[in-house]
């Protein structure tokens, strides 16, 4: 496993812990002091941080698993697991939201039937709201330095439970001050913020999943950074998908139709190390090197390198060419071949010359062909 990826592992499982135990406090201080102080909207936020338990065993057990590298069943790793996870959390909110939503519906059809809560409600919300807003800021900046949208997914929903509590503080004032309805209007007010933020989850995990690409400005960036690369006459087919945090990049690059295959591949690997060191969250680049050809004028049906060689033989054999110590180059363009036949030093490359000559008028396919002596 790669160090990166397994420090940031090792931080989503610290602070889920973390979260997990506030949590479980929170949330049965909570019960405590609601069915004490006569709160019935803080035995609600009670259980909802203990819902958050929930969330906080998925996120624990998404981190562990998402973080093990590739392997034959899963070349591209397990990081998507993550992303599944963080749709899950989006889809609880969504739930929490339409809890508070009914819950705060039936208090106002029902007024009757409210506790009347005193301090004590009030004091356990206060320090709820304090502790939610704490975890909340913690996680949040543990998601970013690992470049996590599951941890990022969690510290929101710490901060949903903290609005809860003010929910609580407004209706427990209220009540105090002889305004039981102001409770419920505020509890669907957070309802709504705590739905949207679970729909926005839920969108970009999807998204996530069926591989939407990164915005139009990353592309431009990543374009700009492909062109800066020194031997790049061109680009096409660039791709890329998110997974776990993560950007994999697929991209076309276009190089010298006549340089060798080493030379190519080195253009290639400049381009993946540039995108590599210029961006954190890529983590792969997959690039395919081109000729600057276009490709609707390579024509596919243009012979192989086992038939050019038999189609040329008849030719070499009346040449003096040692063809056991010859080196054959094919270049392929519009519509034909261009051959450089590459020979030893010494040879009597004019008479080779001579005869090779009437060869493109016989071999439809042929372009130039070219008697080259070796240095060597």
């Amino acid at each position: 496993m790669p160090p990166g990826r397994k420090h940031h592992a090792g931080t989503k499982q610290r602070v889920t812990l973390v979260g997990g135990v506030v949590n479980l406090l929170l949330g049965l201080g909570k019960v405590v002091a609601g069915y004490w102080g006569q709160s019935q909207s803080l035995i609600a936020d009670g259980i909802h941080s203990l819902s958050d338990l929930i969330s906080d065993a998925v996120v624990l057990a998404a981190a562990r698993i998402g973080s093990h590298g590739p392997d034959r069943n899963h070349p591209y790793g397990h990081a998507r697991i993550e992303t599944a996870a963080t749709v899950g959390v989006g889809a609880i909110l969504l739930a929490v939201a339409a809890g508070f939503i009914l819950h705060a519906g039936q208090r106002m059809l029902e007024p009757d039937t409210l506790w009347q809560p005193g301090w004590l409600a009030m004091i356990a919300a206060l320090v709820s709201v304090g502790a939610k807003e704490a975890l909340f800021h913690y996680t949040r900046r543990a998601a970013r330095n690992a470049h996590s949208a599951l941890l990022d997914a969690n510290a929101w929903h710490h901060r949903s439970d903290a609005l809860s509590s003010i929910v609580v503080i407004i209706g427990v004032g209220g009540a105090m001050l002889g305004l039981p309805w102001l409770d419920a209007v505020a509890a669907i007010v957070v309802a709504a913020m705590i739905a949207r933020m679970g729909w926005q989850f839920c969108i970009d995990g999807l998204s996530e999943l069926v591989d939407t690409g990164v915005e139009e400005e990353r592309l431009v960036a990543m374009e700009r950074l492909i062109r800066s690369v020194e031997g790049v006459r061109g680009h096409h087919g660039l791709r890329t998908r998110r997974m776990g945090g993560e950007v994999l990049v697929d991209v076309h690059v276009e190089v010298a139709p006549d340089i060798s295959i080493t030379e190519a591949h080195q253009i290639g690997e400049r381009v993946r190390h540039r995108l590599l060191e210029a961006l954190d969250d890529v983590s792969d680049v997959l690039v395919h090197v081109d000729p600057d050809t276009p490709h609707e004028e390579l024509e596919p049906r243009l012979p192989s390198r086992s038939r050019v060689l038999h189609d040329l033989e008849p030719f070499l054999r009346r040449t003096r060419l040692d063809r056991r110590r010859l080196q054959i180059l094919l270049h392929y363009g519009e519509n034909r071949i261009d051959v450089d036949i590459m020979a030893p030093p010494g040879t009597d490359t004019d008479n080779a010359r001579h005869i090779l000559s009437p060869a493109p008028d016989s071999l439809s396919w042929l372009g130039n062909i070219r008697v080259l002596q070796t240095t060597e």
